[in-house]
């Protein structure tokens, strides 16, 4: 096994590259879709909680549904490709994004508002002092979670061209070949493990960065 997985990266390693480089692709379009309509949802539902109920309740219904069949679903309307995989990767990462966001803004202490009004802030600085250094670290768990749960879900978009690390998996499967299977899923893990100390290390900068702010003022 470790003989013929050597010999597959001295043989193909750039397409293995290649792979990767496209899974990241993918997985990051999604992520930047799922955020431009997830974080303005929530922000939108954590002003009237009957709003917050709906988009939750959606959004745990989205949550269920397979992606595989948000896939299957989009191929006749969108074709094969990197779009329809886009999609059904974007569906996938909305749910986790849009409930963390709406339940941190909500979960923003009542009377700390109530204090920053008081001293006078305007509604712009009450937000970006108040609101969202407080309600951050909860709303970017959710895209944390977003993140690996797509980056481990992008291996569908090789079942309808699209490309990625899927691609091994699937041929993997197909030849009855375990180095392909071997490689495909231990890279998909460990790519998932990076992004997501990636994003623990980008979510301790910020609130390293938040703390030295407001020790500064």
């Amino acid at each position: 096994m470790i003989q013929q997985i050597t010999t597959y990266f001295s043989e193909h390693g750039a397409e293995w590259v290649q792979m990767v480089i496209d899974h990241l692709a993918i997985s990051g379009m999604a992520l930047a879709a799922a955020l431009a309509i997830a974080v303005p949802l929530g922000i939108l539902c954590s002003r009237h909680a009957w709003s917050e109920r709906l988009a939750t309740g959606t959004a745990g219904v989205l949550r269920v549904i397979p992606s595989l069949a948000i896939l299957i679903i989009c191929v006749p309307y969108l074709g094969v490709g990197t779009v329809p995989a886009v999609v059904a990767l974007t569906v996938l990462a909305i749910p986790p994004i849009l409930i963390n966001t709406a339940v941190a803004l909500r979960s923003v202490p009542a009377d700390v508002i109530e204090a920053g009004v008081g001293m006078g802030m305007s509604p712009a600085r009450l937000w970006l002092t108040v609101k969202a250094p407080l309600a951050f670290p909860l709303a970017f768990s959710g895209v944390r979670t977003a993140a690996s749960e797509i980056i481990a879900s992008a291996t569908l978009a090789a079942y309808i061209g699209a490309g990625g690390l899927g691609i091994l998996i699937y041929t993997g499967l197909g030849a009855l070949r375990n180095d392909l299977l071997w490689i495909g899923g231990i890279s998909v893990a460990v790519l998932s493990l990076i992004v997501n100390r990636v994003f623990a290390m980008v979510d301790r900068r910020i609130r390293a960065y938040e703390h030295v702010s407001s020790s500064a003022r």
